[in-house]
């Protein structure tokens, strides 16, 4: 059963009949006082709650009755009704157990998918079929044996075929992006577009165009129509990388897409519907960067309704050989080499190395030394030597026989392995503007 809690006779109407019509068994109720006597004399499989029951606009009294529900039925998803202008009413909800909230007014098909997301992650499952497996479960990106990668893996197999947003957590290099793709391939929309968005990519002046597309002739240098990113994962994923990178402002236009489904392609009035999925990464601390006001506390709540941690790889050090061997086919078969095995003196350093640039910098390890030895049997020399070519300070630069040019652009390199990418720390750590860190990269041919 699920329960309405709304005051607006209307509201109550509306929603019951949606419900009805998707063959849910439905309450509705005007008050929290009714709402506890229910709560009390059942368990609800889900509850849809407003937020003001009174002529004041505090919410208080639906905080109270949010709070006494998680007392009586902890495990009830509760989803909160709320207006677009009392945002930081569901953000007092969120922190109070709430599973989600929307704005009025809402769009139907948005919250049906959040209602069947909600239930499919409760404990509710035996009267809702969503999470029923559909085929086997594809893992084929992702390569590891431990607890670590099994947990995750455990958890995507269960939350793939909802429509939950996804954050995913971890320091640069330990494969966010394939676990992102991963619960795309099992998801119900793997037949159609996973997009990939670098944020820290996109300057804040041009976010919207990007993101939303423009009409030509919406701003001086647009000479021609341009599909946004979130026009091309329509019925897709979209999956937003390094979203600690945007800004205040950014944010707020994410936000709107996010908890709406909807935007505006620049140069045009008329609002777009989007059905997307949204997976989200970042190495960054989100709930510092809340507690410093610089990431929106309700676009948290928003894109982290499920979180998925990678340890780094030193954490996980069994994964090694796998890894190690897994790297070792694909730049044989790459290059057009033989079949090349690893020493077990070699496996066993190299499962002693701290690996700071985690699974990206093993890769890369292991295709320098094969590309350098020519040996059909790599050796722990070997993997030394490798290791030894790429350069972890100015000092050790300047000591190699390069031209300045050359060493430039191999501190860029070692700069945008240790970063991920991250246009912001790379520029950051070599000392130079974002501007010029791409002038740069134009030059030497790595943009």
């Amino acid at each position: 059963m699920i329960l309405i809690v709304d005051d607006d006779i209307a509201i109550r109407h509306s929603l019951g009949l949606m419900l009805k019509r998707a063959r849910y068994d439905v309450k509705a109720v005007a008050s929290p006082g009714e709402a506890m006597e229910i709560v009390r004399a059942t368990t609800p499989q889900l509850i849809l709650m407003d937020m003001n029951f009174s002529l004041t606009t505090s919410g208080d009294d639906g905080i109270e009755l949010l709070q006494k529900v998680k007392i009586f039925c902890p495990d009830t998803p509760v989803i909160l009704i709320t207006a677009w202008g009392s945002i930081d009413l569901a953000v007092r909800g969120m922190r109070a157990g709430a599973f989600d909230f929307v704005t009025k007014p809402w769009n139907n098909v948005v919250l049906m998918q959040r209602i069947e997301t909600a239930l499919s992650l409760s404990h509710s499952k035996e009267t809702v079929n969503i999470q029923q497996k559909e085929g086997g479960f594809d893992r084929s990106l992702i390569i590891g044996r431990s607890k670590a990668v099994s947990d995750v893996l455990s958890t995507i197999e269960r939350i793939a075929k909802t429509n939950a947003s996804v954050l995913i957590t971890g320091e640069s290099g330990t494969g966010k992006e394939l676990i992102a793709e991963t619960i795309h391939r099992n998801s119900r929309r793997a037949k159609n577009s996973f997009v990939k968005v670098n944020l820290g990519g996109i300057s804040h002046t041009l976010f919207e165009s990007e993101m939303f597309g423009h009409k030509k002739g919406a701003f001086t240098d647009a000479s021609s129509d341009r599909v946004g990113r979130f026009e091309l994962a329509d019925k897709g994923t979209i999956f937003l990388d390094e979203l600690g990178e945007l800004d205040l402002a950014c944010q707020v236009k994410l936000l709107r897409v996010l908890q709406e489904q909807t935007f505006e392609v620049l140069g045009e009035s008329r609002p777009r519907k989007v059905d997307i999925r949204v997976v989200c990464a970042t190495n960054a601390d989100l709930t510092k960067m809340v507690a410093e006001r610089t990431f929106r506390e309700d676009l948290y709540y928003r894109i982290n309704l499920i979180t998925l941690h990678l340890p780094p790889l030193r954490e996980r050090r069994e994964d090694i050989p796998l890894l190690v061997r897994h790297f070792a086919s694909l730049a044989t078969e790459n290059n057009n080499l033989q079949k090349i095995d690893v020493a077990d003196e070699a496996m066993e350093y190299l499962m002693r190395q701290p690996f700071p640039g985690n699974v990206r910098e093993l890769k890369n390890l292991v295709e320098r030394a094969i590309l350098m030895s020519g040996k059909s049997l790599l050796t722990t020399e070997d993997f030394r030597l490798a290791n030894d070519i790429v350069p972890t300070s100015p000092k050790s630069v300047a000591t190699t026989a390069m031209t300045l040019d050359e060493a430039e652009r191999v501190r860029i390199i070692e700069a945008m392995e240790k970063y991920d990418g991250n246009m912001t720390q790379v520029a950051a750590s070599l000392g130079i503007s974002r501007q010029a860190l791409y002038r740069r990269l134009e030059k030497f041919g790595l943009k």
